[in-house]
């Protein structure tokens, strides 16, 4: 009974949310499909309503993305025990010719980041470009199939608005994690 008491709750939020048109700001705005770990496809905007941590990377990176993903989980483990569950984590490949699903896959269990909190996920080549603009995020191709890319980690509140970003990855930016922590107590 307490299951269907749940479940009908998120029903009602949820068509409440697809109900109230999107913030100007928001980046669910970009109708972008994403396609995760798993071979589900969704839109972008299906997030609405989760406060997340987002950035993008390539999972062949051997330096700067383990960074960012050790960074992601350094970040959620300094959020308060009981808030953690309400963080979402969501990291965007823009390597999608290489980034299968099976790859993303396995990556995601080789770093031990594990759904529903984690996405790894992948667009077509055109939307991821979109995708990284709205970020804030560079990247380009190199010769011998790495990537030149800025490092960035961004906070969206759960109307898809950047709250907060940094730059800072291999460790905790303070600043970062107090938005995060207000971003999850906001009603």
């Amino acid at each position: 009974m307490k299951r269907l008491i749940v479940l009908l709750g998120l029903l009602f939020f949820t068509a409440a949310h697809a109900a109230t048109p999107l913030l100007r700001d928001s980046i669910y705005q970009l109708e972008v499909q994403l396609t995760d770990q798993d071979g589900k496809t969704w839109p972008l905007a299906s997030r609405r309503g989760h406060v997340q941590l987002v950035s993008m990377f390539y999972s062949s990176c051997t330096m700067v993305c383990p960074m960012i993903v050790d960074t992601l989980k350094l970040t959620r483990k300094a959020v308060d025990e009981g808030d953690r569950d309400r963080l979402d984590l969501l990291l965007i490949s823009f390597d999608p010719a290489r980034d299968s699903v099976p790859v993303l896959r396995q990556y995601a269990e080789g770093r031990r980041l594990e759904a529903p909190r984690w996405t790894l996920a992948r667009a077509e080549p055109a939307s991821t470009r979109q995708l990284a603009a709205l970020l804030g995020v560079q990247y380009r191709p190199l010769p011998d199939g790495d990537f030149n890319h800025s490092s960035e980690l961004l906070l969206l509140d759960g109307e898809g608005r950047i709250v907060a970003r940094t730059a800072i990855i291999g460790r905790l930016d303070p600043e970062f994690v107090q938005a995060v922590k207000k971003t999850l107590r906001a009603p």
